[in-house]
């Protein structure tokens, strides 16, 4: 059986928290992705684990590596734009994690559920 896919809107979830990361995006985009290892095993609230995590990056925070656990996706463009065709594409529960109300409706709309970022950051 093929593991449900967590996405992670990582602009979106990195600005929730008010840490200074504008001074350096893909160190903060690193960050966050270094935190999300732990749910590939684990899971979330309401998605136990496995699961296989996505982060998606965009703008100044392209260049961040996929680690172990942690598939790093470059949007070219608008980073819900990549999250939607993530799901779309998905054959497989989705769960998006984003604070972004326009990006939820989109993928609540393709059969995805959504949590905020404190399920993952903060």
């Amino acid at each position: 059986m093929t593991a449900p896919l967590l996405i992670v809107d990582g602009a979106n979830v990195v600005g929730s928290v008010p840490d200074g990361w504008w001074r350096d995006r893909r160190g903060a985009a690193e960050r966050l992705r270094d935190g999300l290892v732990q749910y590939a095993t684990d899971g979330v609230p309401g998605l136990p684990g496995p699961v296989d995590v996505v982060l998606v990056v965009e703008g100044a925070a392209r260049g961040v590596t996929s680690v172990p656990g942690v598939r790093v996706e470059e949007a070219p463009g608008s980073g819900d734009d990549r999250i939607v065709a993530l799901v779309a594409g998905a054959d497989r529960p989705c769960v998006v994690v984003t604070a972004d109300r326009e990006l939820r409706g989109r993928v609540a709309e393709l059969g995805a559920t959504t949590a905020g970022p404190r399920t993952v950051y903060g």
